[in-house]
């Protein structure tokens, strides 16, 4: 526990290494086009670049508590930062697109160590009466890295190259190292002469690992018609059952499932997926609507965003304050699945005519909402543990948080795709040679082309053209507004599922949320 100045400098200090772990899991996504071309490698390779960093995060996020206890958590911690800012450098210099997609593996494995570790640190920072403050500050990364990723990135691909969306962490993740070598108290590493669980890593490594590239490359490879894909689900399943099995069975796991006992931290986790579902799809799925649909650039859509992760941030410190107060946990994440309801409900009633200030609402909504559940779930993960497991615990709450954000965005993809071809089919079905409708449209379009000089053949084959290219519009629009519609009936279900699952009163007392019993 720190007090004055040396406490704060290690929250500054703690929120930055967060932020700039998430800013990089979104802030390649607008620049995947650019990368395409100067490497001369095709947009489905060039996505193993967003694919590798998210397969280390998920692979070494639940690892963190046992590196660190053998490390030395302030060692583990700077030497995870460093790795990370030298694999950003790395990934500035790759010369061709597998040499970026090995050291974003190597940036991953740095940055998801950070996520953890980062909020074990500030949680014993502060005395156990403020640990809902701590978790408070730590959502500010949570909600601004995801969404201020795509700004820099667009910004910085319309500005710069693009190898200077690695070339930023590189300043930023070295001062971190400095102010973390010179605040954080020194740690040591275990000496309890306890065996390594080479099993367990060798598990985790192979069963998440499938796992995640199930989901980064099912939809690409449609699903279960690639080979590789069937084989990959059967090697991550039985992993991950034989993980479980094992994990539990040995007295010093590399992660200790048995932390799950705690009721709390469980329902937490389960809701913690949930918001990892609609955070990351939001933030996926928005982007592209925006910029295929309306015709934003990458960072003009980054900015309409900023609002809502402006607010968010604003309030985040104060909800922690809330929890410590008396306020019941249970009322701000209905609170907050309600907001990210009516965000989704919001953009799927808009069009093509809609203009982007009535975005604003509804973004505004999607970032209360996120900081509404990410704050109180924060602090419900972790409020029944032993201080001995506390890290543990927020590894498995992040992991769950990633995994969630994984399926969220696989999911979404395969459903839009899935109601692009039944939206087609339905449009189509209407433009035939002989509905009045489409005979007026296509004259229009004729009429048109002959007026800018076409001859009429010429505008009769452009208006052919012309239609095809209104109905594609049209299925993708109608496509996003089915993606935006699930995922307000999704955050919708879950409000009575909470109401479910947290029976019993919560009480808090001296700051410390205590759930009772919830079944």
């Amino acid at each position: 526990m720190e007090t004055g100045f040396r406490k704060w400098i290690i929250v500054v200090t703690i929120i930055t290494s967060t932020i700039i772990e998430l800013i990089d899991t979104t802030i390649v996504n607008v620049s995947i086009n650019t990368m395409s071309g100067n490497l001369g490698a095709s947009l489905e390779d060039t996505a193993w670049v967003i694919t590798s960093y998210a397969i280390a995060n998920v692979i070494v996020i639940p690892m963190t508590s046992f590196l660190a206890e053998k490390i030395g958590r302030k060692q583990y911690y700077i030497g995870s930062i460093l790795l990370f800012t030298l694999a950003s450098a790395m990934c500035g210099f790759s010369h061709n697109l597998w040499e970026l997609v090995a050291f974003r593996f190597f940036q991953g494995i740095g940055g998801g160590a950070l996520l953890s570790t980062s909020q074990s640190i500030l949680f014993e920072t502060f005395p156990v009466k403020e640990r809902a403050t701590a978790s408070g500050i730590f959502s500010l990364g949570i909600i601004i890295g995801p969404s201020i990723g795509p700004v820099m990135g667009g910004y910085i691909v319309d500005n710069l190259s693009w190898q200077w969306i690695f070339y930023v962490n590189i300043p930023i993740g070295l001062l971190a190292a400095l102010l973390s070598y010179i605040y954080l108290k020194p740690t040591k590493r275990s000496q309890d002469g306890r065996r390594i669980d080479w099993l367990g890593i060798f598990l985790l490594t192979i069963g998440v690992g499938s796992l995640q590239v199930v989901l980064e490359r099912g939809e690409t490879d449609d699903w279960f018609a690639a080979g590789y894909i069937i084989a990959l689900s059967i090697i991550s399943a039985l992993s991950l059952a034989v993980l479980i099995w094992w994990e539990l069975k040995i007295e010093h796991p590399v992660i200790n499932l048995r932390v799950l006992k705690s009721t709390t931290l469980s329902i937490s986790a389960i809701m913690t997926f949930v918001l990892g579902f609609g955070l990351f799809s939001a933030v996926f799925v928005f982007p592209l609507y925006a910029q295929r649909i309306i015709g934003y650039s990458a960072f003009q859509t980054g900015t309409m965003l900023l609002p809502g992760t402006l607010m968010a941030a604003m309030i985040s410190p104060f909800l922690g304050k809330m929890l410590q107060s008396g306020i019941r946990p249970q009322y701000l994440i209905i609170t907050g699945f309600g907001l990210s309801a009516v965000f989704g409900f919001m953009m799927s009633g808009s069009n093509l005519e809609t203009g982007g200030a009535y975005f604003f609402i509804p973004l505004i909504c999607r970032g209360l909402g996120a900081a509404l559940l990410i704050v109180p779930l924060t602090a419900l993960a972790v409020s029944e543990l032993k201080p001995s497991d506390i890290p543990q615990g927020a590894a498995l709450n992040n992991m769950m948080r990633q995994m969630g954000g994984s399926f969220g965005i696989a999911l979404i993809n395969t459903y839009i795709a899935q109601r692009s071809a039944a939206n087609r089919t339905a449009l189509i079905a209407h433009v035939t040679a002989s509905d009045p409708l489409t005979i007026m449209r296509r004259q229009s379009y004729v009429n048109n082309f002959m007026a800018h000089g076409a001859t009429y053949l010429r505008a009769l084959q452009a208006s052919l053209g012309a239609l095809e290219n209104t109905v594609v519009r049209q299925t993708f629009l109608l496509s996003y507004m089915d993606a935006f519609l699930l995922l307000a009936i999704l955050n919708a279900c879950c409000i009575p599922l909470v109401i479910m699952t947290i029976k019993k009163r919560v009480a808090v007392k001296a700051g410390k949320v205590e759930i009772p019993d919830a079944h």
